[in-house]
This record gives structure tokens, sequence and C-alpha cells, in this order.
């Protein structure tokens, strides 16, 4: 049996469900449903309270009853506890087709978790002095197939080299390579012969991986129309290998695709800053109390049969009252109402309400709904940061603004304590593209559950950030001028002409929200010389919205690491006024010039990047790591912060 490790928060993104990955031996698996994720021999070891999590409001958004941390393995050992030892995640090796190395032969294997496969074929049974040798181990193929609808499988090559849906011929089959660099030098025969029992077909893999749109807008591509012509399209079978089983027949077309290639799996993870319904109301304490395994049931009951009429009183009469002495009614009533999102007047604060937008979602059971945006979303947490809140799970505190940046920024704040909760809830495959709450639930585990049971995987991170806000003034007179307008149009027009043939809805690509993305990538950029955190361990987050009453310029830098490395306090120094001021200074200088102007800037003026949606930024300048950046590195460009070449002026931050 095949093993390995991997960090927790990897399960989530970007190794969560129905994504593969290569364990250290070198076997690519594929993290199975969350049917089996918590299974266990012996029940009564299971404590699953211990990996519980909750956010009142990212609960009431995916509309499940909580989320769950994935497990960590934990050895059983004598005379130690053994609650919840022997926990795994599952996967499967993933492909089934394997090759040798040596003889090029193709085997397809079960799909378990089994050894890595060996070559049976006859070659390799005896050395030429005639002595038994072990067969050398084969290798997983790198081809799969996947549709947009989130399906993947084991490519076809046993049909693509017959040319056919039902090839009668089951010769065996090998994947040669015939020189050059592309896919027409790799060959796929089925060698003719008494033993192999082929038919000695064979077919280049050239053209596998091209899709195109044809003149009614619908993709075509040519695994699906040139694997078989006589026989008509091949499409998508509908395989779902971490499930291990099939969905129904599906008529999207298919196309080739490497499986460590960046269009084979896109997590859509949705992230929410814990906010507090009273601040300073109940403590972090107080929190774990409520969560426990013994008493969360208990007010889940209390809360299912008399809502937010439930009083301290009730609660202590259903519990153990040792648990609750030190702790007064106003504090108790508070915790179990910023558990379940009750405001203060005894309503739910349920997403309709804190998302106006999102009144389409029947009961997440409708396949129509989708979420809101995130001017919708993110409005509550931008009033609430743009404050100093005093809580144990969200604490801000003004540091002061530098004279330098008076009439730049509106406010900043040092956030010394953060809580955010980031949930799997489905992927995409092929783009990066919409996903309707129900239907991505669906590709996560076989069975779906009832509302009242249902959960997502997610993981927590608490840490440390630096907001600042932009000055509305100078903002609103930046944003009128017309060579403003025209810069970030290229933009939008570029996302437009995307969105439109992939199928995507169209976006806003205001002025503000480039300038804000861009400045948080600089500013990350520079944090990481600054203060010693890796790149990978910042984040951004944007509140940007020109809607009324929803009016939103901020940016939000803070630690995205899940370890030791979220707590360093680096942040909070930063917001200094003398500091943050030299991090926006350098942020600023070194933007005016890349390391690979003028190409860069020259380039940017037709578009470049993922879909070609920057402008002046790259690699030497402004990109992050993906896991670092809201948008996949689109929407960036330096213009709009400094000036271009020919222009100086039309930066925000050009008189600096």
């Amino acid at each position: 049996m095949s093993s390995g490790s991997i960090r927790r928060a990897q399960l989530v993104t970007p190794f969560g469900v129905g994504a593969m990955s290569v364990l250290v031996n070198g076997t690519t698996i594929i993290t199975a449903g969350l049917d089996h994720w918590y299974s266990v021999r012996d029940a009564a070891t299971l404590e699953l309270g211990e990996y519980v999590a909750h956010d009142w409001r990212l609960e009431s958004r995916l509309r499940v009853r909580e989320f769950r941390l994935p497990p960590d393995f934990r050895r059983p050992q004598k005379g130690s506890d053994q609650r919840n030892t022997g926990l795994t995640v599952p996967a499967l090796r993933f492909p089934r087709w394997s090759f040798c190395m040596y003889c090029k032969r193709l085997e397809q294997s079960p799909l378990t978790m089994a050894q890595p496969v060996e070559c049976q074929d006859p070659k390799h049974k005896q050395d030429p002095a005639g002595k038994k040798r072990k067969p050398p181990r084969m290798s997983q193929v790198p081809f799969v197939v996947i549709c947009a609808r989130g399906h993947l499988d084991d490519f076809p090559f046993r049909e693509w080299v017959h040319r056919s849906h039902h090839p009668a011929c089951q010769g065996v089959m090998r994947l040669e390579s015939r020189g050059g660099g592309g896919l027409e030098g790799q060959v796929v025969v089925c060698e003719s012969g008494t033993l192999s029992k082929g038919c000695g077909a064979e077919r280049s893999l050239d053209g596998i991986m091209n899709a195109r749109r044809d003149k009614l807008q619908i993709e075509r591509t040519h695994l699906t129309d040139q694997l078989a012509p006589n026989d008509g399209p091949f499409y998508c079978t509908g395989a779902r290998p971490w499930l291990a089983e099939p969905e129904s027949l599906c008529d999207e077309p298919i196309r080739g695709a490497l499986r460590g290639a960046g269009n084979v799996y896109f997590p859509k993870v949705e992230s929410s800053i814990y906010l507090p319904r009273q601040t300073g109301a109940v403590s972090a304490e107080l929190h774990d109390l409520l969560n426990r395994a013994d008493v969360s049931p208990v007010l889940r009951l209390l809360h299912k049969m008399s809502a937010a009429a439930v009083t301290a009183d009730q609660i202590r009469d259903e519990l153990p009252p040792e648990l609750f002495r030190p702790i007064t009614d106003s504090e108790l009533l508070a915790g179990y109402r910023d558990m379940f999102g009750i405001d203060d007047v005894g309503t739910n604060e349920t997403q309709d309400e804190a998302d106006p937008a999102s009144t389409e979602e029947d009961e997440g059971t409708d396949d129509s709904e989708t979420l809101t945006g995130n001017d919708v979303w993110r409005y509550p947490e931008f009033k609430l940061l743009r404050e100093t809140p005093a809580d144990d799970y969200l604490t801000a505190t003004d540091p002061g603004l530098h004279t330098e940046l008076t009439g730049v920024f509106a406010r900043v704040r040092s956030i010394e304590t953060l809580r955010e909760t980031r949930a799997l809830r489905g992927f995409t495959r092929v783009r990066d593209a919409g996903l309707k709450l129900t239907a991505g639930k669906k590709l996560l585990r076989r069975r779906q559950l009832q509302p009242g049971h249902d959960w997502l995987p997610a993981y927590v991170v608490k840490g440390e950030g630096i907001y600042l806000e932009l000055d509305s003034q100078r903002l609103e007179r930046w944003e009128r001028r017309a060579e403003v307008i025209a810069r970030a149009k290229k933009i939008a027009d570029q996302y437009g002409d995307v969105a439109q043939s992939r199928g995507l809805q169209t976006r806003t690509i205001s002025p503000r929200f480039v300038l804000l993305h861009t400045l948080g990538h600089l500013m990350i950029n520079e944090l990481v010389f600054a203060c010693g955190y890796s790149s990978a361990s910042l984040r951004e987050r944007l509140y940007v919205s020109e809607a009324p009453g929803r009016l939103m310029a901020g940016l939000l830098v803070y630690t995205a690491a899940g370890d030791s490395e979220g707590t360093l306090g680096g942040l909070v120094r930063m917001a200094r006024p003398e500091n943050l001021w030299s991090v926006i200074a350098r942020s600023v200088s070194d933007a005016k010039w890349c390391s690979t102007d003028p190409v860069c800037m020259d380039v940017g003026e037709r578009g470049q990047g993922p879909d070609s949606c920057n402008l002046a930024a790259c690699h030497g300048c402004a990109l992050l790591p993906e896991t670092s950046c809201e948008e996949f590195n689109r929407f960036l460009d330096r213009g709009l912060v400094v000036g271009t070449f020919d222009d100086r002026s039309i930066g925000f931050f050009s008189g600096l």
C-alpha cells in the first residue's frame, strides 16, 4: 500500500478533493471525496468536535451546518490517548494507465491505492545470461482527459489508436517517442504479432489538447471530433475517479491535458474574516467552550427548538453547571448569539439579509443558485475593519498616518489579530469559470447530506495585517480623468472578449480596482524584504465597490500561512507611520522601473500575462504566487500606480 504526507491546509487548496498530487515515491494520486474522510474501525475513538470550525457568516453563505478541518494522522500507541488515531484522507492511484520506461508497454491498473505497477512484458523475465530478474516499475502516463463540467478520465489510448468508440482489438499497446519535442513525436502503437495479438495500428498524439469555437461559439475539441470521425463525436463519459463512480453520461467535449497542467484543477475557495456579532463580548475561551463536542450539539438542539428565544437559564439547565459557573449570563447569551449569527433584537441575519442579491438561491437545492459578488459579501468586513474593534478574534488599532501620506490615504489600521476561515466548495476544470453552489457540492461527495448535517472542508488562519484606505476626494478626482478611464478600459475590454468567448459572466474592471490590486502586489513584494515573510505567506484582500451605499476603496495585506509563520508580528510593526511610509515609498519607487523595462511597459500597452489581462505588469515587477493573489495575477498595471513613460502624471501615486 502506497502512502504519503501532505499538509492539512493543502487538502483544502491546492490539493483538495478531485486534485492530483505526487507522493515522494513518484506515484500520482487523486484526493478522494468527503464520504470517507473520517472513517475509523472503532467509532468510539472518533471525536469530531476536535475538527469542527464555525464562522456564522460563511456557514450562511455556503448553506452548511459547520466546517471541518482535514484530519491529521496520529499513530495509535499503547497507554496513550486513542482518540482520533489512525485517521487518514483516502486517495486513489490515478491515472490508471502506466507505461514501461524500457519497452514502452502500456498497462491499465484498477482504481486502487496499490503498489506501483510492474511491467509484465516477457522481454523483462530473463537477462541475456538466462537469469531471472525483477520486472521494472512502470510509470504513470502524463496524459489525462478533462471536460468543462469537472469530469476527469484516463486518456482513451485504445480508442484513439484504433479510431473507434468501441474497438474490438485488445492487443498490446506501446507509447513510443519518435523524435521531436512536441506531441507529434509521441506515438501510440498497437503492436502486431502472435503474442501481442495486435493489429499494427499506430497514431500520433498530435492535436489532443487543441480546442476552438465554431461560428455559433460552440466549443469544439480535436479529441472529441477526430478520435473516430466515422463514428461521430467522442464525448465525455462523466468519469469521477476521485469518487470511484461515474456520473450520468456527459455531453461535453473532452480535451487532453498533462496531469500536472494548470487547467486540470481550479479550486473554488470561499474565505471569510470572522466578524463578532458584538465586539469584545465573547472571549476566545468561551468560543472554544461552546464549540466543544459535548456542548455544541446541545446548543444546536436548543437553537432548532427556540432559536433566538433561548435564555441563559435554559442553556445552564441543559449543560453541566460547572462549565459556565464563572461566566455571566450576558456573556453566555452573547456567545450563543455569536455562534448562530443572531442579532440583538433576536432575528437571524441570514445570507439574504447580508447579501440582498442572493435571493435567487432557494434553500441551496436549486442548481441555478450563484454566490453574490465581493462588494456585497465584504462590505460588513469593510465597515468593521476601518474602525478599531477590540475582540479576541479581531483586534485593530489606529497607528496614525505619516504626514507624507496625508491626502493619499484616509485611514490606516494595524490589524493585530484576525481569524480567517477558508472553505472548499467545489472546483472546475478546463478554465476558472463560475460554479453554482449545489453543483460544486456534488463534485465533493457521492451522496449529498441533508442541510442539517452538511459540512465542507476548511482550515482556519489566525494572523495579522495592515489595512489601508485611499482618500476618497483624491481618488474621485483621479478616477474622473479621461486618460485613466481609457487605460483601465483596455483591461476591461480584453477581459470582456475572454468572457464572451468562454461563456463567462462579465464584470466591472474599474480604475480603483486595478489601482488597489496592483498596489497590494507591489506592497507584498516590498514587505518580503522589509519584514522577512515569504511572498507565499502574505495575501491581499480587496475591498472595492462603486455601488451606491457600498462605496469601498480599501486594501488588506495579511498573513496567509496556516502555521507559525502567520504570528511573527512583522506586519503590525510595519503599520507604524515611519515604517509604512518607507514601505509605500519603496514600493512606488521600485514600480517606476521594472527589470524588464522598456519591454514590460511597451508590451503592456497591448496586454500581457494570463488572458492578456495585464498591462504593465510581469514577473519582474508585480506578479505574486497565485496563492497570494485573488485574481490569478490578472488585472494589474503599474501605469495606473506610477504613470507610464509617455505620461507620468496618469499614476495615482505620481506626485508622491
